[in-house]
């Protein structure tokens, strides 16, 4: 289905004065070229000004059958007859016959004029360039982007690259290189075209695109590798003979034609569509003959149907148009960057109906344009889809920005951005009556149309009705010949409105469709499309052009809003695109509630679900502004009537803060009465109490319920204690509270927080650093983050959390055991809750315990620093080697500092050491640590390294140490049970002392002998 509206985009209408009758009319680069309809002559006109003035005119060297225009290089492209031979001939320079008597070039492709002819100052002239072809040239096709040239043959497609040539360092000249032929037997294109790498081409069913690209070598496959021989001649009549021709039914072939039923094939798919493609190169490096290539893009065949006003005789594809659009708005840009940075489109129509598609990226149908009668050509822009019947021109909306805005933004259909999609029913801006329409061309803000109202009998259009229904007909009618007789024609150039003057004739139109039924589809329609149509004139414009971009920047912003009040209306479908619409627009949320209000005063409906949906969202997601006193109270009154339980979230936001508290807690009793009392509705009353200095409500408020079904309450809205994502973290007034008198359940709740990922940790460190910006020390983290952590370290199952939380707090504990001094701000944990409650922290080795006792020369706060510490490092979690650094502060003076050294040291692997500064600092402790240490694969160090120590230190003491010679006693016991005899006696020292080892040496022998 197609909409139908009657706006304007045609804004005024010139007659082109002509001398002769036109036969062939192109436009581009602000001028139209008229070809008389003899065909020998072309007359240059200036579009920009009014009434058309003449540029100028000139002799073509043949009958003009076809012309066309390119917009790079400026030159004119024909295809002429003379003698009945067919030509193809470049036309540059045109310009400089404005001037009388200009000379005129004639030369071949590639050859230039030397000698004489070139000395002084250089000759302004036209060229016309001579392009041979070994095949007479069917149809043709100039890439928009460079200029080069792709010329359809019956047998094949040539490309010509624009070159242009510099004779000497005042003169450079246009000129042309084949660099490509393109095989497809059995294909003779009626129509081609040619844009960045991408080549269409058509039949008289079928459509085929193909995509130019540079390949490396041992990617091609074995079809994109075959090249034919660089004899063309010879490869010519190769082709006629492998065209694989259908079998003849044995009834003559013209009583019976057979077609083929529909066929699409897109991306990938397109390759199986049986036509073969073959490359040969010319014009290139040997080097890069190896890494051109083909990719199938699309392929579409159609059957021959009847519709009213055409016959199946008739259905036959035309206007085949590939389109470009940019999307990063950069003039100037490199070949590379431009082919990462547009859109491509092809368009095709059969008489009844035009088909485009996305060809950048995934392959993709975009619209299909039903005519309401038989259209004979069409083409194809930025904004608008131009067709002309025998009678009308008609104005069809495009879908081309929908597609460049989703390539161009990968925030579009998100909650920041929205456009509508290009599957959006196409619609119909205007039909224009005009009498015999035959030619349709565009360029810029101008469309140029040549009409010719024939003048025939009844029989001879009866007769010609007749010819038309007969099956002896062919596919491809012969044009009718011009009847002398008696032919009006005129030659129109028509003038297309600016975008802003459409796009506000469409915004009043709209508000037609919104006073009969505000829920208007329609209106929604038409807005959409005039949003489009702002997307795509954004897209058009230069950078140059800032002034224009302004205005249509504003004119966007002012659509957005308004498709945000239309979708904030809606109750169903559609309904949340109010919310990226609305962020578009540029208007503040007070400005959008202000809208809405008053549409609702004004029609005395409830409010819209999706405008419900976009005040859900901004004070949710926390990008608005603060809003006022009344604003916010109406913000209450609105969720009072359309949504009650969303109240208690609304007025957590941190842009309610101004929301009178007396009115906030009216509201929030009023829903309380009306259902069952929540845990987050009770505590959002205990705020509201505090904002209002009642202790006595909150306190109420806050004895309701035991503090685990608190924590759920704030789980459930995280914005009772935290205001502000990221950096912006601030604590509210009840964490505030909460901080001075149950520090245990803040704790709690921002450590469930965390683990339901309302916060992150970074947050909650902020959060407990604004509570505690008061703290006297500055140089240390505050015990109630310091409690956090340790709370969350008991909690948290994830491995990075839990590193990053031991390595903080084994920081804090060194630090504090190092400076020694104490806040007098108790810990909500001692060591023994640690110990029993969290897995990371471990039973305190026996000789930590002899290092440090309960009664150790400390304070109380660091001894419960110290035993943290020391429970981490005889746990199984924390990595010794992540905290060397901070080892560095403890001197080693104590034990204390002793007690950590040596546990590093130990679950390092360095016993050794270990060995030797227990014995050094404290040596009645090394029994027991060797006890513990020394076991399984070190307990080789008990003879190794523990007994030779002790023995050398008990010599040089001569005895007198009874600490070492108790610890030699328990050494000599367990070496006595794990060696044997001899073992043993190669241990003993030589010393005269062997009376004192012969008990152990004997233990040891019956021990042997026992075993």
């Amino acid at each position: 289905m197609v909409h139908v509206y009657n706006c304007h985009p045609f804004a005024s209408q010139h007659i082109v004065p002509t001398e002769q009758e036109p036969g062939l009319v192109c436009c581009g680069g602000g001028a139209l070229f008229v070809v008389s309809a003899g065909g020998c002559k072309i007359e240059a006109y200036q579009m920009q000004e009014d009434q058309c003035p003449l540029i100028c005119r000139f002799s073509t060297m043949g009958t003009v059958h076809s012309i066309l225009h390119s917009q790079v290089g400026d030159y004119l492209v024909t295809i002429e007859e003379k003698n009945n031979a067919t030509y193809l001939r470049a036309y540059t320079n045109w310009r400089y016959q404005a001037a009388e008597k200009t000379r005129v070039g004639v030369r071949l492709l590639g050859h230039f004029l030397r000698g004489s002819s070139l000395r002084g100052a250089p000759k302004e002239q036209m060229e016309i360039i001579e392009i041979p072809l070994f095949e007479p040239p069917l149809c043709m096709a100039c890439c928009p982007l460079t200029g080069d040239l792709l010329v359809g043959c019956a047998k094949s497609l040539v490309v010509f690259s624009l070159k242009r040539q510099a004779l000497t360092e005042q003169l450079a000249m246009l000129d042309f290189e084949r660099v490509l032929v393109l095989h497809i037997p059995g294909w003779r294109p009626s129509q081609v075209a040619f844009c960045a790498g991408y080549i269409a081409l058509q039949t008289e069913l079928e459509v085929l695109v193909v995509k130019l690209q540079q390949l490396e070598k041992t990617c091609l496959s074995p079809e994109e590798q075959s090249e034919l021989p660089v004899d063309i001649m010879a490869a010519a009549g190769l082709v006629e003979d492998d065209v694989k021709k259908e079998p003849l039914s044995p009834h003559e072939p013209d009583d019976f034609l057979v077609f083929p039923k529909h066929l699409e094939l897109l991306g990938d798919d397109a390759k199986d569509c049986g036509v073969f493609v073959s490359l040969e190169l010319a014009g290139m490096e040997t080097e890069a003959k190896n890494k051109m290539g083909i990719t199938y893009v699309l392929y579409r065949r159609f059957a021959p149907d009847f519709f009213q006003g055409c016959s199946v005789e008739e259905t036959c594809l035309h206007s085949l148009q590939l389109h470009l659009i940019k999307t990063d708005n950069q003039d100037g840009a490199s070949d590379t960057s431009m082919s990462e940075s547009f859109c491509m489109f092809c368009f095709f129509s059969l008489p009844n109906a035009g088909y485009m598609y996305s060809l950048k990226n995934t392959v993709e149908f975009i619209s299909a344009y039903q005519y309401p009668e038989k259209a004979h050509q069409a083409v194809l822009c930025d904004q608008f889809l131009y067709v002309i019947t025998r009678n009308a021109l008609q104005c069809f909306s495009v879908r081309c920005s929908a597609v460049a805005a989703r390539a161009e933004d990968p925030y579009i259909d998100t909650t920041m951005k929205a456009c509508p999609p290009f599957t959006m029913e196409v619609c119909g801006l205007r039909i224009q009556l005009f009498i015999g329409l035959k030619s349709l061309c565009h360029d810029g803000n101008h469309i140029v149309l040549l009409t010719a109202a024939d003048v025939e009998s009844k029989e001879e259009t009866d007769r010609a009705a007749r010819k038309t229904i007969s099956r002896k007909t062919s596919i491809t009618s012969k044009p009718k010949e011009p009847n002398d007789s008696g032919h009006g024609w005129n030659l129109y150039v028509i003038n297309t409105v600016s975008t802003l003057q459409l796009y506000r004739e469409m915004v009043e139109y709209s508000k037609r469709y919104e006073q009969t039924n505000p829920l208007s589809q329609n209106c929604v329609h038409l807005l959409s499309e005039a949003h489009l149509l702002l997307r795509a004139a954004l897209l058009s414009l230069s950078d140059s052009e800032s002034a224009d971009r302004v205005q249509l920047q504003e004119a966007f912003q002012e659509n957005c809003a308004q498709l945000g009040d239309c979708f904030s209306r809606l109750d169903k479908r559609d309904f949340h695109l109010a919310l990226p619409y609305y962020k578009m627009s540029g208007l503040t949320v007070t400005e959008v509630i202000q809208r809405n209000v008053a549409m609702n005063c004004s029609t005395g409906a409830e409010y819209g679900k999706g405008f419900l949906f976009f005040l859900k969202h901004s004070l949710y997601e926390e990008t608005m502004e603060e809003l006022s006193e009344e604003t916010a109270n109406t913000v209450l009154d609105i969720f009072s009537k359309a949504e009650p339980g969303q109240l208690p979230h609304v007025v957590s936001s941190s842009f309610m803060m101004k929301a009178s508290p007396a009115c906030v807690l009216a509201h929030l009793e009023q829903l309380e009465a009306c259902g069952a009392p929540s845990v987050t509705l009770t505590l959002c009353k205990a705020a509201q109490a505090l904002r209002l200095e009642d202790l006595q409500l909150y306190e109420q408020q806050m004895d309701r319920h035991a503090e685990m079904l608190q924590v759920y309450g704030f789980i459930e809205e995280p914005k009772l204690l935290v205001l502000g994502r990221g950096k912006a973290v601030v604590p509210t007034q009840l964490a505030q509270h909460l901080h001075d008198t149950q520090d245990g359940l803040l704790v709690a709740a921002v450590v469930a927080l965390h683990e339901n990922s309302k916060v992150k940790l970074e947050e909650a460190d902020l959060f407990f650093q604004g509570l505690c910006k008061d703290f006297v020390d500055t140089q240390s983290s505050p015990q109630l983050l310091v409690d956090f952590w340790e709370a969350l370290l008991v909690a948290s199952s994830h491995e990075a959390i839990i590193h990053e939380l031991l390595f903080r707090l084994t920081s804090v504990y060194i630090d504090r055991i190092t400076r020694r001094d104490s806040s007098g701000i108790k810990a909500l944990k001692t060591a023994d809750d640690l110990i029993n409650s969290c897995s990371h922290y471990g039973l305190l080795f026996p000789w930590v315990s002899i290092l440090t006792p309960t009664h150790f020369n400390i304070t109380h706060d660091h001894q419960e620093d110290l035993q943290k510490l020391q429970s981490l490092l005889c746990g199984p979690t924390l990595d010794v080697s992540s905290i060397l650094p901070l080892l560095e502060q403890l001197p080693g003076t104590d034990n204390a500092d002793l007690s950590i050294h040596v546990l590093c040291a130990t679950k390092l692997g360095q016993h050794e050491s270990s060995i030797e500064r227990l014995l050094d600092c404290c040596p009645q402790a090394i029994i027991p640590y060797a006890n513990h240490e020394l076991q399984n694969d070190k307990l080789a160090l008990w003879w190794r390294k523990l007994f030779p120590e002790l023995c050398e230190r008990t010599q040089v003491s001569s005895g007198e140490n009874m600490i070492l010679l108790a610890a030699l006693k328990e050494t000599l016991v367990v070496v006595a049970m794990e060696l044997n005899p001899l073992e043993f006696l190669d241990l003993l020292p030589d010393d005269g002392t062997a009376h004192f080892f012969l008990p152990h040496l004997l233990e040891c022998s019956q021990r042997n002998l026992h075993t």
